[in-house]
């Protein structure tokens, strides 16, 4: 995942964050917040969820946390009484609000990326396609076992990843349950809910779009 906020990139892929172009000398712990604060936005995460997530099993003080939103506000150059990086919840924890974009990587203009899903066709986008309850969502699957944002396909240049938003039944990619951001191939089946869909994507060939796999490997099933 790579993503665009203000004069700033941070990008899961690589572990780096920049700031104007320039690379940041993150802690460990201050980029796994970051990072955590990122694939949840926009909820506002409380402060037991955050150190269940950044000291599993281990007892710190609340002064810990506390050291590692100052070292990122610090970093990314957000001020904690006017915050447009990371909002302080009174009381409950802390949120990610900056306006974020998806900064892809460089397209694939001869492939599109499609869910076929019963007898309709649902182009994804390059960058985040949200899959959910939320008519908003690029795939609305109104379905009470579906979440409202239930999972995601992010689009970027020539891959595409399922990733599950932390929904309360799971995402199945290819009968299996999503635990971490999954790569894509031409013909993997995604379920969330009752809902089955199967990717697919499409490359021009001549004046005709023929489907194939992603980057070029031939469809497979997982074992």
């Amino acid at each position: 995942m790579r993503i665009a906020f203000g004069e700033c990139v941070f990008d899961s892929d690589t572990h780096e964050v920049f700031r104007a172009g320039r690379a940041l000398a993150l802690s460990p712990k201050a980029f796994e917040l970051l990072e955590l604060l990122v694939e949840e936005r926009p909820k506002a995460l409380s402060k037991e969820k955050i150190h269940g997530k950044l000291w599993p099993k281990v007892f710190v003080s609340d002064a810990s946390l506390s050291n590692l939103v100052a070292e990122l506000r610090a970093a990314l150059g957000d001020d904690a009484h006017r915050p447009q990086i990371l909002r302080t919840v009174h009381r409950f924890g802390y949120a990610f609000v900056a306006a974020a974009k998806n900064e892809a990587l460089a397209p694939d203009h001869d492939a599109a990326c499609r869910l076929i899903w019963e007898t309709r066709e649902i182009a994804l986008g390059s960058g985040e396609n949200i899959l959910g309850r939320d008519q908003k969502g690029v795939v609305w699957v109104d379905d009470p076992s579906v979440s409202r944002h239930h999972a995601r396909i992010v689009v970027a240049g020539a891959e595409a990843k399922l990733e599950d938003l932390g929904s309360k039944n799971g995402t199945l990619l290819n009968g299996e349950l999503v635990e971490k951001p999954a790569l894509l191939g031409d013909g993997d089946e995604i379920q969330i809910g009752r809902a089955k869909m199967t990717f697919h994507v499409l490359r021009q060939t001549g004046s005709t779009l023929t489907a194939s796999s992603l980057s070029g490997s031939a469809r497979r099933k997982r074992p």
